[in-house]
């Protein structure tokens, strides 16, 4: 298959390029196309001519999005909306690449993919809405919401969490916020599965198994071998720009659909780590 990444300089973008084998893959960055310009988006694919786009290009800062929000729907919305446009005059399949945030976190139980959008920050409503447009453009597009994303090479929880744990004596995290960490290698991974079983639809990726930040931060620092104290918080005492939402699990019943299973989110941190100590 050729296939086209567009975010292919990101957390994500680089797994998948590092990961993606067999098929012919040509990665871009917003250097090589703007996604909030049409024209250059369809240039670009018509050199690439790719069957398959994989769209991880995003302004993923969500503090970042409640301040800006004119740029976050121009980037998520408008630019992700443009590319599925591009993709249907280039007869290409689309898989874009969504959030645990559409959703309000009331649930007490994990989201499937047929619960509601109600989004409660500026990113998780940027990305809603290019959900319901690509969908519009392209009923057999693939939506793949994902959540809590870590990998090497660019910024992420763990990489915060290790070098505070390495020279304080305490932390505190926060409790009251429940999701699923994903591993980008794994991600990356069953992106490329489930293009070549021909996706459709929404599909909930993450690693297997959810926790608290707390629980998260305190198995990093376990599995880190660090002896640093992790501290129960709140949110209300981390008041932050945005709104996060208190349970963002996401249900992997869509996931299992097509035969595939992500592996439980500690093994994908050991990994994580190990790869981190291999790269410094």
């Amino acid at each position: 298959m050729r296939i086209t990444i567009l975010g292919a300089s990101g957390l994500l973008g680089r797994a998948l390029r590092q990961r993606w084998t067999g098929d012919q893959v040509s990665g871009f960055s917003s250097k090589d196309a703007d996604i909030r310009d049409v024209q250059q988006v369809d240039a670009l694919l018509e050199r690439s001519k790719p069957e398959w786009i994989v769209l991880a290009a995003a302004y993923t800062d969500v503090d970042g999005c409640e301040a800006n929000p004119e740029l976050a729907s121009a980037v998520n919305f408008r630019g992700a909306v443009n590319v599925a446009e591009a993709a249907r005059r280039a007869n290409a399949k689309l898989l874009f690449l969504s959030t645990d945030y559409v959703f309000d976190g009331a649930k007490p139980s994990a989201y499937e993919i047929e619960d509601a959008r109600n989004p409660i920050n500026v990113y998780g409503g940027s990305k809603a809405g290019a959900e319901a447009g690509i969908l519009q453009v392209l009923p057999n597009a693939c939506i793949v919401r994902t959540s809590w994303l870590f990998g090497v090479g660019g910024k992420c929880f763990p990489d915060s969490i290790l070098p505070a744990a390495s020279t304080r004596p305490h932390i505190e995290v926060v409790t009251d916020q429940r999701g699923c960490p994903t591993y980008t290698i794994d991600l990356a991974e069953t992106i490329i599965q489930l293009c070549r079983r021909g996706a459709a639809g929404i599909v909930h990726v993450t690693n297997s198994g959810a926790c608290s930040w707390f629980e998260f931060a305190q198995e990093i620092v376990r599995a880190a071998g660090l002896t640093t104290s992790v501290l129960p918080t709140s949110s209300d005492k981390f008041l932050r720009p945005a709104r996060r939402p208190a349970n963002s699990v996401l249900s992997p019943a869509s996931l299992s659909g097509y035969g595939l299973r992500m592996p439980d989110w500690r093994d994908a941190l050991r990994r994580y780590l190990n790869e981190r100590q291999q790269t410094a």
